[in-house]
């Protein structure tokens, strides 16, 4: 899948730092809607091919108080001899063994089977320019060894491939990347992923953005952590945002340290930071300061300048 003319048309990323548990049985679906807070991706039509076609989506497992657990993406998955569909949640790896455990806690006497999916890798693929996505789609596709679909939380994300192999051939004219560029781009464009961008008990779910990313359904059932999403929802007031920010000055050798505080010229608090990939990250801010000038002091002597901004895929009424 190299490309040494240089004519790669889709970039891809091997994505180590995730993980799936898979999650099946007759009371698979019940048992993660009680705890999830977005509606379950259903396979699709046949079409007639042997398998489904897999549906992705987004969604958090929240903690009792409403603060973000862990963040996934689930693939709607109908396998071979199976009567109910099952489930496969990508998740970020450190947190792997805590998710098994938080799903088990609330199993009981559900007939679900809860493991650890190894067996695929996990990729992102993104087009290598902005009108690169419309020229060459790439072919959803699910069987055994395979399953290609949209990345369910934005078009800026492009797509999420698992798969056996070590190279993955379904991508034509692509380009294997380092990861540490997809976790850039996606910083870009306002999108965080794992435990570093959403500390678990400490992120709350609509100022991580989780509505702009179609993950969290304000007309399902309940679940746990529901009260305060749905009470904040309503009362229509999100002071705080998780923004883009782009790092300039000396950086740190060790990097910015997650929590760090971030000032206005003024030298009021503006928010905090949270995690970043070279010059560019996120930062969880007041909506009102982002235009200000702000900073973060990294010693006595030393501070870093950010740069907030919003994202062009967010709801126009955000801007």
């Amino acid at each position: 899948c190299g490309d040494p003319e240089g004519s790669a048309i889709w970039t891809y990323f091997r994505l180590d730092e995730r993980a799936l548990v898979r999650v099946r049985g007759p009371d698979a679906a019940p048992f993660l809607l009680g705890l999830l807070t977005n509606e379950l991706p259903l396979p699709g039509p046949t079409d007639g091919a042997a398998q489904p076609s897999v549906r992705a989506g987004y969604a958090h497992f929240l903690n009792v108080q409403g603060r973000t657990l862990y963040d996934v993406i689930l693939y709607g998955i109908q396998d071979r001899g199976e009567e109910v569909p099952g489930f496969l949640l990508e998740c970020d790896s450190s947190v792997l063994g805590a998710l098994q455990k938080h799903l088990a806690l609330y199993k009981i006497r559900r007939k679900v089977t809860v493991e650890a999916y190894p067996e695929l890798r996990v990729w992102a693929v993104l087009p290598s320019a902005p009108e690169a996505s419309g020229a060459v789609p790439l072919q959803e596709k699910s069987d055994v060894v395979t399953i290609l679909t949209r990345d369910p939380r934005t078009v800026r994300m492009g797509w999420r491939l698992l798969t056996q192999v070590e190279s993955p051939a379904l991508v034509p004219r692509g380009q294997l990347r380092d990861s540490r560029d997809y976790h850039q781009h996606r910083y870009r464009q306002g999108v965080p992923e794992g435990v570093s961008d959403l500390p678990p008990g400490v992120a709350l779910p609509l100022e991580s953005n989780l509505a702009f990313m179609n993950g969290v359904s304000f007309t399902k059932g309940c679940y746990i952590g529901q009260e305060l999403t749905a009470r904040t929802h309503h009362m229509g007031v999100i002071r705080k945002r998780l923004f883009p920010v782009h790092l300039s000055g000396s950086l740190p050798a060790g990097g910015i340290a997650p929590g760090s505080v971030v000032l206005t010229e003024s030298g009021q608090v503006a928010g905090k930071f949270r995690a970043s990939q070279g010059n560019v990250g996120l930062a969880l801010l007041q909506s009102e300061k982002i235009k200000d000038p702000l900073y973060i002091r990294t010693s006595e002597s030393n501070q870093v300048a950010l740069t907030a901004s919003v994202p062009d895929w967010w709801p126009t009424a955000t801007k």
